[in-house]
């Protein structure tokens, strides 16, 4: 089952977050000082916003599937496209652990689809790596030198 993930990176977490939970109708799933994320069933969304971006707005947009099957399935449509596609295997990036794969859209929009593999304790936990390192830490560096958590 594939889940629409929507990512926006808001300029008062608290406030946006009063007016989320009203929107929803629910509280959300997932909540830090600087993150919170809304796993909706109707309609089936995972929706987050945080503070970590340069610019307020659209971050990026996405599908979350259950399981590596789905999101094999999801790579071969990114390839179709013929666009540059990035893949990352247990990337740390917005309190979770994930294998994904990003692209971005003739728009300019970053689109990641990924499989979560587990939470972990912070936004981009780079000690939570094997090796100590997490090179992708969300999604990867645009052409403004920014990535979708900031800097």
């Amino acid at each position: 089952m594939k889940r629409l993930h929507i990512h926006l990176s808001v300029a008062n977490l608290k406030e946006s977050i009063e007016f989320y939970n009203t929107l929803f109708n629910s509280q959300p799933n997932v909540q830090h000082d600087d993150y919170a994320k809304w796993m909706l069933d109707d309609p089936k969304v995972n929706f987050a916003i945080s503070t970590r971006a340069a610019k307020t707005g659209l971050d990026h947009l996405g599908f979350q599937v259950d399981d590596e099957r789905e999101l094999g399935e999801l790579k071969k449509c990114l390839d179709a496209t013929q666009g540059s596609v990035e893949t990352q295997e247990d990337a740390a990036c917005c309190y979770s652990r994930s294998n994904k794969h990003w692209i971005t859209d003739p728009q300019g929009i970053a689109w990641e689809s990924f499989h979560t593999l587990s939470g972990i304790p912070t936004f981009n936990d780079e000690s939570a790596s094997s090796d100590g390192e997490n090179p992708f830490a969300c999604r990867p560096v645009d052409n403004s030198g920014s990535t979708c958590c900031g800097d």
